[in-house]
């Protein structure tokens, strides 16, 4: 599988990925960004949201494994989703930063190959970028995203262009950061970052891939979506949904089922 992690992306995400200490009541909101309103309650459906739309793509992921891959991708995620949504139901943590501590710990502990170290990374350092705020601003939310990709590069060396997850994570975090800036509300942020996502995943279709187990294919990997790539697309979905259902928005469901074939 090729959800391998890397450099690429970073450029314009506008934060240090983890110096700034999210929600402080006497914190000054900076440009884009709103003083707190993202608590543990939308992390949490945005947990749910993950689990419930893993499970539902669970054959396409592992379909686009087994083209270059392992084929364990999907397999993967959604034991590692559903230990997470396991987790809790015997109980919420208070912060948005405790709880997205908890998937990356879960996720490091029950998915295996690349993967769950990956995906655990994210999520951890992610969780350190919040700390321990009670509630935390859009501008925090991208600052903890930036964290998660840093953490990602400490795994490996991709860029964007390796046809890995990264080629879905980087643009995603520009779309955000840029709505930040220019003061979009939470649902319309995240939804830009969420199609820059989907729009970053499809384009690894043509790319050949050059980090991690795809990349032994050489030119056979044209062709084929990465499967690291698309699972991140359906993490930043989630994200829109949780996101937009918490906040009342139209035209969301509180379940996201991918469009198309499996």
């Amino acid at each position: 599988m090729s959800d391998t992690n890397g450099t690429g992306g970073t450029g314009g995400t506008g934060g240090s990925g983890g110096t700034h200490k999210a929600g402080a009541a006497n914190d000054t909101p900076r440009a884009g960004g709103t003083s707190g309103g993202l608590d543990a309650a939308l992390f949490t459906a945005w947990a749910e949201e993950i689990a419930a739309a893993v499970r539902a793509d669970r054959d396409r992921l592992t379909a686009l494994d087994s083209a270059i891959g392992d084929a364990d991708h999907g397999a993967n995620l959604d034991r590692g989703f559903t230990a997470v949504a396991e987790a809790l139901a015997g109980g919420r943590p208070d912060t948005p930063g405790a709880l997205l501590s908890l998937v990356g710990n879960t996720l490091i502990r029950k998915v295996g190959g690349a993967s769950g170290p990956l995906y655990g990374m994210a999520f951890r350092e992610a969780g350190k970028a919040l700390g321990d705020a009670p509630t935390v601003s859009l501008a925090d939310l991208d600052e903890a995203l930036a964290a998660g990709l840093a953490g990602i590069r400490k795994l490996g060396s991709a860029t964007e262009g390796d046809k890995t997850m990264v080629d879905a994570l980087a643009p995603a975090l520009r779309a955000l950061t840029q709505a930040v800036q220019e003061g979009q509300d939470p649902a319309e942020a995240v939804g830009a970052a969420a199609e820059a996502a989907l729009a970053g995943a499809q384009a690894t279709i043509s790319m050949q891939a050059r980090k991690g187990r795809a990349s032994y294919l050489g030119p056979r990997s044209v062709g084929h979506e990465d499967p690291g790539a698309a699972s991140t697309a359906l993490i930043v979905r989630a994200l829109h949904a949780a996101v937009s259902r918490t906040a009342g928005a139209p035209g969301e469901t509180s379940r996201w089922a991918p469009e198309g074939p499996a």
